[in-house]
């Protein structure tokens, strides 16, 4: 299994069919899974599903489907159409995580955006797990389209 961080090639056709809104406050709501090592999550990943989707050993932090990301509205960098989300994170969390799928919440199906792979597994005990996001410019954005 393995977890290999790309915008999905279902994602790029849905765009052109208007599936997706990325506006922030108005468009869909687009969740955040995590996943164990025992995931396989790429390019041809077409939806989210809970198949190795992490579970929480202690507490409540983490439930099936991960967390909502607030959107930020897409913006134009350089030649490239980018998009961000606000830093996510999970508090009071015990588990591992490896990696993540971000797919929308809103669209029949649960469609995969993008596959993101942390580098190795990712522990947090009784703490607060957070996803930071990169900069939403040309080059580093998490989802961008030049």
């Amino acid at each position: 299994m393995a977890i290999t961080s790309a915008i999905c090639n279902s994602f790029k056709v849905e765009i052109l069919k208007k599936i997706h809104d990325f506006t922030a406050s108005t468009g869909d709501t687009f969740n955040l899974a995590l996943y164990t090592d025992s995931a396989t999550l790429s390019k041809s990943t077409t939806a989210y599903a809970s198949t190795n989707e992490i579970t929480n050993t202690s507490g409540s932090a983490y439930s099936a489907k991960g967390i909502a990301l607030t959107s930020v509205t897409p913006v134009l960098s350089t030649d490239t159409a980018v998009c961000d989300f606000a830093n996510a994170s999970w508090s009071s969390a015990s588990f591992t995580a490896r990696g993540c799928l971000i797919f929308n919440d809103t669209a029949a199906g649960d469609p995969a955006c993008c596959a993101i792979d942390f580098g190795g597994n990712k522990t947090v005990t009784s703490g607060t797990f957070t996803i930071e996001f990169p900069a939403a410019s040309a080059g580093t954005a998490i989802i961008g389209i030049a």
